[in-house]
C-alpha cells in the first residue's frame, strides 16, 4: 500500500503496530504549510477570537461543566465577572466555578448563583458579599474549600477536572503564549499581574483554555507563564485588572504598631530558632505581621553575614529588596503579593515563575515546600492544640482562604504562626477553633503580641529560645490571659446545614461549616 509520497507500506505492520497511513488517515488538526510571513501569520492565521461569547462557543462549554479562573489581580480581577456575565447572557445553567480564589470583587456570582448560571463553588478562599451569603446557604451544594497545593494536585491528577480555563494574562501573542509581565518596551502602562502560578496549572491540564489580555504583541512573548500550545484562543478585552489592587486586603503592608510588634517578635524567635543560618529557606504568608517579619530580619543578616538560598510563595517587595541586596539568592514565585514583585519578576534573572504543583504539591517530595526551613503565616484563631483557622472570622462568617496554609505548615521545618492575643475584643487563642484549617501537629510556634509559646511536640526549639533568652508562655497560659481581659466569647448560632467542607492538602475533609443564623 503506497502512501501520499509514494512509499509501499504493508497494511500488516500498520494493524500490527496501530498506526495509520500518511496521506490516508492525516490526522484533521495538523495545520496545513502557509507561505505566509510571521507577520502575516501573526495577524491572520492564529488563534485570535473576536469577542468573548465566541471564544465561549468555541469552547464546547455545555451545562453542568467546571469552568476555572485564576485570582493573580486578587482584589483587581476584571475576567471573571466579565466572563460570567456573558455566560449568563448566553443561557448556561448549572456550572461550577472553580476559580484558586475568590475575592470581595466577585460578589456580582451571587446573582449568577441565584438564577442557577452556578450552583457550585470551589475555590482556596471567598471573601466579602459573596462569603456573607455562601455562609448564610446562598449555594445549593456546599462549597469546596482546597489549599493551593490540594487544589494544583487535584487538577493534576483528575479529581477536579476542568472543562473550560479562563485565565487573564497582561500580555499574549496571537497564538496564545501568555504572560503576567511584559517583555516589549513599545508597551506602556501594562497591567502586570506578575506570575501566573496557579493559572498555569489551569492551563496545563484544563479541557479548554482561553486566554483574555488587553495586549496582544507579536510571535513570540517567551515572558513564561502560559505556553501557547495549552491555549485553544485569545480574546483582546478593554481591561483585564487593576494591578494597584493586588496587595490590598491579606496581601497589604502594614503600619499597624501591634503588627508590627509581632513581626518583630516573629523575627527574634527566627533568629534564635536554629535555622537562620546561611543557606535557610523562608517563605512570609499573607497579613500584616507576617509579611512584615522581613523587614526585622534583614538588618541581623547582613550582622551575621547570613544569605538565604531562596525565598519562596507569594513574593512581595519586602522580599524582593532582600533579593536585591544580595541576601536572598533565589526568588521562587507562585503568585505576586505586588507591584514591586511583579517587576521584579520582570527585571531579576535569579526570580523564577512556579507553578502550583511545583510550589505545594503534597504528594511530591520535590515540591518547593518540602524545602522550607521557616514560614511565617497568619491566623484568624488558634486554639489550644494548635490547630490554625484562617477562614471563619468571629462571627461564623468565612472572610479569608486557606491559601498555601496547611502546604507550607507541614512542609516547613519550622512552622511560626503570628496572631494578635485579642482581635476586637474576641479572643484569638481559644478551646477549639471554629473551622479547622491547618493541623496542629504541623504549627510549631505562636507569637503573640502578649507572649510566645511554642508546640510542646518541638521541645529543641524551645529550649533553643530559652538558652537565647525569649520568655515563653504555654498556649493555655495565653487563652486564659485573654479570656480574662475580654471573656469567653458566646458560642456562634449555627444551623444544621453544611454550606462548605475544608479539604486537607491530601484531598480528605479536614472540617465542615455550618451555616450562620442570624
Amino acid at each position: 500500500m503506497k502512501n501520499t509520497v509514494g512509499h509501499d507500506i504493508p497494511e500488516a505492520i500498520l494493524t500490527q503496530l496501530g498506526l495509520g497511513l500518511y496521506g490516508r488517515d492525516m490526522d484533521a488538526r495538523t495545520a496545513p504549510k502557509s507561505p505566509k510571513s510571521l507577520p502575516q501569520r501573526n495577524a491572520g492565521e492564529n488563534k485570535i477570537v473576536a469577542s468573548i461569547e465566541d471564544a465561549i462557543r468555541l469552547s464546547g462549554l455545555q451545562d453542568g461543566m467546571t469552568i476555572s479562573f485564576h485570582h493573580h489581580f486578587r482584589e483587581g480581577d476584571y475576567i471573571l465577572n466579565q466572563v460570567m456575565d456573558v455566560i449568563a447572557s448566553m443561557g448556561f445553567k448549572g456550572l461550577k466555578v472553580a476559580s484558586s480564589s475568590l475575592t470581595g470583587i466577585h460578589s456580582p456570582l451571587i446573582e449568577h448563583i441565584k438564577s442557577g448560571v452556578v450552583t457550585r463553588l470551589e475555590s482556596s478562599g471567598c471573601r466579602g458579599k459573596l462569603a456573607d451569603a455562601v455562609s448564610h446557604g446562598l449555594l445549593p451544594e456546599p462549597m469546596i474549600f482546597r489549599s493551593h497545593g490540594g487544589r494544583a494536585s487535584a487538577i493534576a491528577d483528575g479529581r477536579l477536572k476542568i472543562d473550560v480555563a479562563f485565565l487573564g494574562a497582561s500580555v499574549s501573542d496571537p497564538f496564545g503564549n501568555a504572560s503576567g509581565i511584559c517583555l516589549d518596551d513599545t508597551l506602556e502602562n501594562v497591567a502586570e499581574c506578575g506570575s501566573l502560578g496557579y493559572a498555569k496549572v489551569d492551563a496545563q491540564y484544563a479541557n479548554k483554555v482561553v486566554i483574555f489580555t488587553n495586549n496582544i504583541v507579536g510571535f513570540p512573548n517567551m515572558a513564561g507563564g502560559i505556553k501557547g500550545t495549552q491555549v485553544d484562543c485569545v480574546v483582546r478585552v478593554d481591561s483585564i485588572g487593576d494591578p494597584g489592587k493586588i496587595s490590598a486586603g491579606a496581601a497589604r503592608y502594614t503600619t499597624n504598631p501591634r503588627d508590627l510588634l509581632i513581626a518583630e517578635e516573629a523575627a527574634k524567635v527566627v533568629m534564635n530558632s536554629g535555622y537562620f543560618e546561611d543557606g535557610f529557606s523562608i517563605q512570609t504568608g499573607t497579613g500584616g505581621a507576617a509579611l512584615a517579619v522581613t523587614r526585622f530580619l534583614a538588618d541581623e543578616m547582613v550582622s551575621r553575614n547570613i544569605k538565604a538560598k531562596f525565598g519562596l510563595g507569594g513574593i512581595t517587595g519586602q522580599m524582593v529588596k532582600l533579593h536585591e541586596q544580595g541576601l536572598i539568592k533565589t526568588l521562587l514565585d507562585v503568585q505576586c503579593f505586588d507591584t514591586v514583585a511583579a517587576a521584579s519578576l520582570r527585571n531579576n534573572p535569579r526570580h523564577f515563575e512556579i507553578d502550583g504543583n511545583d510550589y505545594a504539591s503534597p504528594f511530591n517530595r520535590g515540591a518547593a515546600i518540602n524545602q522550607l526551613d521557616i514560614v511565617i503565616l497568619s491566623a484568624l484563631e488558634i486554639d489550644t492544640s494548635f490547630n490554625v483557622n484562617v477562614l471563619m472570622g468571629s462571627d461564623g462568617i468565612i472572610r479569608g482562604a486557606i491559601g498555601g496554609h496547611p502546604d507550607t505548615a507541614a512542609g516547613a521545618a519550622l512552622t511560626v504562626i503570628v496572631s494578635p492575643l485579642i482581635r476586637g475584643r474576641i479572643p484569638c487563642v481559644v478551646d477549639a477553633v471554629n473551622t479547622l484549617c491547618t493541623d496542629g501537629r504541623a504549627c510549631d510556634v505562636l507569637v503573640t503580641d502578649a507572649g510566645i509559646a511554642v508546640n510542646p511536640g518541638r521541645p529543641e526549639v524551645a529550649q533553643r529560645l530559652t538558652a537565647a533568652g525569649i520568655k515563653l508562655t504555654t498556649i493555655e497560659q495565653l487563652k486564659a490571659d485573654a479570656e480574662a481581659v475580654v471573656g469567653r466569647p458566646d458560642a456562634l448560632p449555627f444551623g444544621e446545614r453544611i454550606v462548605a467542607v475544608v479539604t486537607a492538602p491530601d484531598g480528605n475533609v479536614i472540617d465542615v461549616v455550618y451555616e450562620i443564623n442570624d
